[in-house]
């Protein structure tokens, strides 16, 4: 488990991710493989556990085998006296009812006076000779006995010896797996609570995940400007006649502007006389007068509303398109192309048509 943990943190997964949101999957592939490691070492510490109880059982089964070989050593002799003095006493048993018969005939045959002497004698001989059979069937029975009974002893004394030893080993082996098994609850509730750390890192990471700011992370990252490029006017005719007056223009808007680019022969609002895109940087801050050709409406705080025909005062042009123009003393940003440079007559005619009143000719 804590391999295959490793495995998944290892992988790469997530790095694709910016902002907050990639800090959360860092740490919490950081986190996942700290928590595998600690579950790789809390299967070392069992296995170590294992082994130690592997060696305990090991070592009581030798013990146990020991015992169990001295009972069968004393088993086998107790279960010969045992047959023996079975077999003692049935023959002792037959010699004693042999020596009662013969001792009832010798009686009998006391008791006739018409018995032949030698008769009696040969009755008596044989009561005698069954009388000693039984002495030697009880005295040999007698001695089984006694043997059988001390065999037993030595055997029950030794088999009580032995009880005690297994029910010692098994007391030894009920505390040894119950203190194995304690340890072994206390070291998965202790590596629950590591795991639960570890995650409730990530969680505080990913509360501090915020979708805006890596909205905002992505933008910048990736942004080209602080906004749209204004349109490019395709002017098909010169913007100024030969007397240096506006002449109606036929104008396409494009949509895309490529900043840099130079049309030749067809100058641009903003361009000079070569039709090369002229920046701020080139006019070094040189106000000129431009014409309005288009009405522009402000969208924004800092663009200027204009409408067409009026003359305006370029202070900035932006390499973006923007140009920073001032009328009537407000100051703000109009696209480029909606303006034409015009000529100090040119300037002083529009002034006059704006103000008749002024003209010294009139």
């Amino acid at each position: 488990y804590g391999r295959d943990l490793v495995a998944i943190a290892r992988k790469a997964e997530g790095q694709t991710e910016i902002g907050t949101l990639k800090a959360s999957f860092d740490k919490l592939k950081a986190e996942i493989e700290k928590t595998g490691n600690l579950h790789i070492h809390l299967s070392e510490r069992i296995k170590e556990e294992v082994q130690k109880i592997e060696a305990f059982r090991e070592h009581q089964r030798e013990q146990r085998k020991k015992l169990e070989e001295i009972i069968e050593k004393l088993q086998k002799p107790k279960m010969l006296l045992h047959k023996k003095t079975i077999d003692s006493k049935r023959l002792y048993e037959q010699r004693c009812k042999e020596a009662e018969e013969a001792e009832q005939a010798v009686g009998k045959k006391t008791n006739v006076t018409t018995s032949i002497h030698r008769q009696s004698e040969k009755v008596m001989n044989r009561a005698r000779l069954c009388r000693q059979a039984a002495n030697l069937a009880e005295k040999q029975y007698k001695t089984n006995v006694d043997q059988f009974e001390k065999t037993c002893q030595d055997w029950e004394r030794t088999y009580r010896s032995a009880c005690e030893v297994f029910q010692q080993q098994e007391s030894e082996r009920i505390n040894i797996l119950r203190c194995v098994l304690w340890d072994h609850c206390n070291l998965l509730s202790m590596q629950c609570v590591q795991d639960d750390d570890c995650y409730e890192e990530v969680r505080k990471l990913l509360e501090q995940c915020d979708i805006i700011t890596d909205n905002n992370c992505f933008i910048k990252m990736k942004k080209t400007a602080c906004r749209p490029p204004a349109p490019i006017e395709f002017q098909s005719y010169s913007d100024v006649d030969a007397n240096g007056g506006v002449r109606m223009l036929e104008t396409k808007r494009l949509s895309v502007i490529l900043p840099g680019m130079s049309f030749s022969g067809y100058p641009e609002a903003g361009s000079n006389s070569a039709g090369t895109y002229t920046s701020a940087q080139q006019t070094g801050g040189v106000t000129e007068k431009h014409m309005v050709l288009y009405d522009f409406k402000a969208q924004e705080d800092d663009e200027l509303s204009v409408s067409k025909g009026q003359v305006v005062t370029i202070t900035e042009q932006g390499e973006d398109g923007w140009w920073r123009a001032w009328r009537d003393g407000i100051s703000g940003l109009v696209p480029g192309t909606y303006l034409t440079k015009i000529s100090p007559q040119s300037y002083s005619t529009c002034l006059a048509a704006a103000h008749p009143e002024h003209n010294p000719i009139k």
